[in-house]
Parts: C-alpha cells; sequence; structure tokens
C-alpha cells in the first residue's frame, strides 16, 4: 500500500467517524432545536459525508495499479474537499440559519462530481498492468 493510501484510508477513518459523531449530534442534540426545513438540510449533509467517506475508503483500498493513475489521487482529493466544503456549509448553513453559506454548497458539490469523474478517468486509463 502507498503512502498515498495510507493516508487517504486514515482520511476516510476520520472522516466515517466525524459523519457518525455529527449525525449523531444532529438527531439528538439538534432534533428539538433546528426547524423541520434546516433538520432536513443537516441531514443532507450528514448523508453526502457518509457517502464520500465511503467512497474515499473503497478508493484507499483500490488495487496499486489504479493508483498509478493520476486522476485517482485527485478523485480522492476533491472527495475529501467535497466533503469539507459541500457538507461542513450545509452544516454551518443549518446551524446559523446565515443564508449565504448556501452559496459556498455548490462548489463542494462541484468537488464531488469531478472526483467521480476522476474516477472514472481511473478506471479508464491504461497502466500498463492487465
Amino acid at each position: 500500500m502507498s503512502s498515498a493510501q495510507r493516508f487517504y484510508l486514515r482520511a476516510s477513518g476520520v472522516a466515517g467517524g466525524l459523519a457518525v459523531v455529527v449525525g449523531a449530534f444532529g438527531a439528538h442534540g439538534l432534533k428539538s432545536v433546528l426547524s423541520e426545513d434546516m433538520l432536513v438540510v443537516y441531514e443532507t449533509g450528514v448523508r453526502y459525508h457518509f457517502y464520500h467517506a465511503l467512497a474515499l475508503l473503497a478508493l484507499a483500498l483500490a488495487p496499486a495499479d489504479l493508483w498509478r493513475q493520476r486522476s485517482t489521487l485527485w478523485a480522492a482529493r476533491l472527495f475529501l474537499t467535497g466533503i469539507t466544503i459541500f457538507s461542513g456549509s450545509l452544516y454551518a448553513l443549518a446551524i446559523t440559519e446565515t443564508r449565504w453559506l448556501g452559496a459556498i454548497t455548490p462548489f463542494g458539490g462541484l468537488a464531488m462530481i469531478a472526483g467521480w469523474i476522476c474516477v472514472a478517468l481511473s478506471a479508464s486509463s491504461r497502466s500498463g498492468v492487465d
């Protein structure tokens, strides 16, 4: 396993653990505090946080030949960026109801989409190993 794979394996563990923490916090600590609309916003952040923590885990455990593709490293970077910006902005929006934070969220979504495109590029690139 390469050092990049080990880093993203650790990052997926941290991201997954944080998704559990913020999800539990929302379900138990914020349910009576947030409006129904803001709770939905928060839960959307948690859901995409989890999805991309799991995607990062799958990527980190992918075969070494896949990691020879630059696009694999970029996919991992973009998934982490997407979690931070997309989910982070939704958490902050829900808790503070600061509406302008919603303008940041699409940039995180674009990072997630770009990450998935990079995964597709990694799978379609020839690494010299068949």
